[in-house]
């Protein structure tokens, strides 16, 4: 038995040594100098087209600072929940692009200010999510790519207890689930 010990321990050293094995180190080869120029090397360049930023069906767009579907934030006035002018294009922008893309879900999330009481609050967020959706479906979007969340006051952007902060939470996001 003691016989069967020692040789199982030799032959266990002897595997590990194999194990570890060096490779030898490589050897450069010396460089030689010719006298020909050596040919420039040409890479094919592969150019793509930048995306036109007013093709809203181009899903380039939404990483395109110069489009509208990279701008998925809607503002909206103290108490109120009506779309302003200014963001009605944003939202036919997206529009656009969801009513083209079958495929495409979108969730809007409504927020608002701090001020308010938490379930009017979440009223008002739902309130103006409806709003974003009212213009999408108008725009010929269907409701089955469409959810609509509000958060009232519980996410805000910034917690400063002004006006220069406060306008910044009165918002709908535009959240895509699938593009």
């Amino acid at each position: 038995m003691n016989t069967t010990w020692r040789l199982l321990i030799a032959l266990v050293f002897a595997v590990a040594i194999s194990a570890c094995k060096t490779t030898p180190p490589e050897v450069q080869e010396p460089v030689t100098e010719t006298t020909e120029p050596a040919a420039p090397v040409v890479e094919e360049a592969t150019t793509i087209a930048a995306p036109d930023p007013r093709d809203f069906t181009d899903a380039r767009n939404f990483d395109n600072s110069e489009s509208l579907l990279s701008k998925r934030v809607i503002y909206f006035d103290f108490d109120k929940s009506e779309v302003k002018a200014e963001y009605r294009a944003i939202v036919a922008a997206h529009a656009a692009y969801i009513s083209g893309h079958n495929s495409s879900r979108v969730t809007l999330e409504g927020h608002t200010d701090e001020r308010g009481t938490r379930e009017y609050n979440l009223g008002l967020g739902e309130r103006r999510g409806n709003a974003v959706a009212g213009l999408l479906s108008a725009a010929g979007v269907m409701g089955s790519q469409l959810n609509i969340v509000s958060y009232g006051e519980e996410r805000p952007v910034c917690r400063v207890s002004d006006e220069d902060c406060w306008w910044q939470n009165r918002r709908v996001e535009i959240v895509y689930t699938a593009r």
